[in-house]
């Protein structure tokens, strides 16, 4: 599975110039997540090393007129996907980010709100570690702080939630992934 991940995320990177100007692509990013990482057991409460089985890939693209909505930083719609290389729960996804710079500084922080589609168990009770996440579509939203190291070369701390905001009646033990991300700029 790793194997395939890196594969997928190399093509990209290969590809992603041409995508970039065929379909307003602006920025790739891609990293490695501890998954459910708010599990008992996790190291200060927060993060559990032993879970570090998620993938991450994710596009963003540009939309000037969706920007000139806000007056601080910049609103860009987003596809990705978190794969779980453990047979855990792994979600495709699409929403809208806005990135916020902090201050005249190359330390940004960005929010991100959408839905998701995951593989996870939706009926009856998951068995551990594995959750019920109720429904097949859910929320998902994420917080990312980070850096821009460069003009096209940002890393970046993020946490991201799906669930399905008690919306079905299946249960909602919900799912938060915890890691790092590296991001390029065209």
């Amino acid at each position: 599975m790793r194997r395939i991940a890196a594969l997928l995320f190399a093509s990209l990177a290969v590809s992603a110039p041409v995508l970039a100007q065929d379909f307003g692509l602006s920025e790739i990013r891609g990293g490695f997540y501890a998954h459910s990482a708010d599990e008992p057991g996790a190291l200060f409460g927060v993060f559990n090393v032993e879970r570090m089985q998620d993938l991450n890939v994710e596009l963003l693209f540009d939309a000037p007129g969706l920007t000139s909505w806000v007056s601080l930083g910049e609103l860009r719609p987003h596809l990705g996907a978190t794969l779980n290389t453990a047979g855990l729960e792994s979600m495709i996804y699409a929403g809208i980010s806005w990135t916020v710079p902090v201050l005249d500084t190359p330390l940004f922080v960005e929010g991100s709100f959408g839905g998701a589609v995951h593989n996870g168990n939706i009926v009856g009770h998951a068995v551990y570690p594995a959750r019920n996440l109720g429904c097949p579509v859910v929320f998902r939203e994420a917080l990312s702080v980070g850096v821009q190291v460069s003009d096209q070369a940002s890393i970046m701390a993020t946490i991201e939630h799906a669930s399905n905001a008690n919306l079905c009646d299946n249960g909602n033990r919900g799912l938060t992934n915890l890691g790092v991300r590296f991001g390029y700029r065209f």
